[in-house]
């Protein structure tokens, strides 16, 4: 599975408003309800935060992929969004995250979850596809620097 197949331009987010971890998680959860891909912010929120709870999904180098599963999920979807300003997210290099990959997938795909968390890990490893998101300037262009990277690995 590519990324391309569950992230769409429209699911990029290029200045997340967020300045915590909590407004990161709930900003994400708040447009996935305007798609109409879940029904309740506060279930992904909680869903997310529990997540935290075990361990950051801050990665390092200025990433971090919070994900979750819920029950009434149709398929994984993903949505990308960055902070010019950067969010502490407890990230293990304590440095701040600017690139957030949101991963949501439904309570049965174990299989698919992991394998899109590792394909997102791949992406976001290449120093120049980080430095391109920084650099890019809107929906359009953070897409094709996603899609390009993507069609590397």
């Amino acid at each position: 599975m590519k990324i391309v197949d569950v992230l769409s331009p429209e699911d990029i987010l290029p200045e997340l408003a967020a300045s915590s971890m909590e407004e990161v998680l709930r900003e994400f959860a708040e447009y996935l309800k305007t798609r109409e891909v879940i029904k309740d912010v506060d279930e992904l929120v909680d869903v997310l935060q529990n997540r935290e709870k075990l361990g950051s999904t801050g990665i390092g180098n200025g990433v971090a992929v919070p994900h979750g599963r819920l029950p009434d999920m149709d398929g994984i979807v993903v949505v990308f969004g960055r902070s010019t300003g950067g969010v502490d997210f407890n990230a293990p290099d304590r440095e701040l995250v600017h690139l957030f990959f949101l991963l949501v997938a439904p309570e049965d795909s174990a299989g698919d979850h992991l394998k899109t968390l590792a394909r997102i890990s791949r992406i976001v490893k290449s120093p120049d596809c980080r430095r391109a998101l920084m650099e890019s300037m809107d929906n359009e262009s953070l897409y094709q620097v996603i899609s390009e990277e993507d069609k590397r690995h």
